[in-house]
């Protein structure tokens, strides 16, 4: 399985860190937007009403670089095991008084993936987005010149240059805490552990376990988001559990590194380079001789 950090050029770097968010025990507190914020020094956001709900926030941004989604559905509730045994009730499980087709909440606290193989990285001209030694990817806004590049190369809309600064901004996965031991403030905040944090190997083994209790349990609807290594993107450093298709979330089904088909693309241009600068040499020699 690939790590980035020594696919980077790291020599025995430490274990690869991320997030498992387990969307099925989130309440929508907003601890960690709050968090986030604190710590990271974010300027407020998120103060008009966007009609959407409860999500006062509406998506990821410069500003937002945690940001909990609050998504109605009205359809058929998928079974579930009520809460019963102590453990939490997963969203949308069926419930004593709960209707056919009633309204139902999904709660999921999205943030930047952290791609095993990504774009944003690729497109950078001044190196101000880095690999760290944790397989994470970081924007050093020392170095942003604001050129914009990453914005459209990222396939998830993560990233976002914030409005009479320029610059380029996004999670760090609080590289400054995690440097020192410390988790970082969203999952440190998180009361039901929605968001988890730890090697990304431990994770996704404690995100199937997961998976596999919620659909034995009748979950049927539950799956995992960005844990796959062999998906679009090498696999997510933040990945995701669903309790229904990701487009229900605002997240792409499908995501694949934007910059894939870059190496082909510059392979063509070199030969047609060479091919038009072999033109001009033969027409030059040719103009000699006449």
């Amino acid at each position: 399985m690939s790590d980035p950090a020594a696919d980077t050029g790291y020599a025995d770097p430490p274990p690869r860190m991320g997030f498992f968010t387990d969307t099925s025990v989130c309440i929508g507190c907003k601890a960690c937007e709050v968090a986030c914020k604190e710590w990271n020094a974010i300027p407020e956001d998120g103060m008009e009403l966007t009609g959407m709900s409860y999500d006062n926030t509406a998506g990821l941004g410069a500003s937002t670089w945690r940001h909990v989604a609050f998504v109605e559905r009205r359809g058929p509730v998928p079974a579930g095991p009520g809460g019963e045994g102590g453990e939490p009730s997963p969203q949308g499980a069926a419930t004593p008084g709960r209707e056919e087709g009633e309204l139902r909440w999904l709660m999921a606290s999205d943030v930047c993936k952290h791609c095993t193989h990504a774009a944003c990285l690729d497109v950078c001209p001044t190196g101000a987005l880095f690999r760290t030694e944790f397989g994470t990817v970081v924007v050093q806004e020392d170095v942003c010149n604001g050129c914009g590049y990453c914005i459209p190369a990222c396939p998830y809309g993560v990233i976002d240059q914030r409005r009479g600064d320029g610059r380029a901004w996004k999670c760090t996965l609080c590289y400054d805490r995690i440097s020192t031991g410390l988790e970082p403030a969203c999952a440190k905040a998180c009361p039901t552990e929605s968001i988890q944090y730890g090697p990304v190997e431990e994770l996704r083994e404690r995100a199937a376990s997961r998976l596999a209790a919620l659909q034995e349990a009748g979950v049927r609807q539950a799956r995992l988001y960005g844990a796959d290594p062999d998906d679009g993107v090498g696999g997510a450093g933040a990945f995701f559990l669903l309790l229904d298709e990701p487009e229900v979330y605002g997240l792409p089904p499908d995501p694949v590194v934007t910059t894939r088909d870059l190496p082909s693309m510059w392979r063509h241009a070199a030969v047609a380079a060479a091919g038009l600068l072999g033109a001009a040499v033969l027409a030059c020699l040719t103009g000699r001789r006449r």
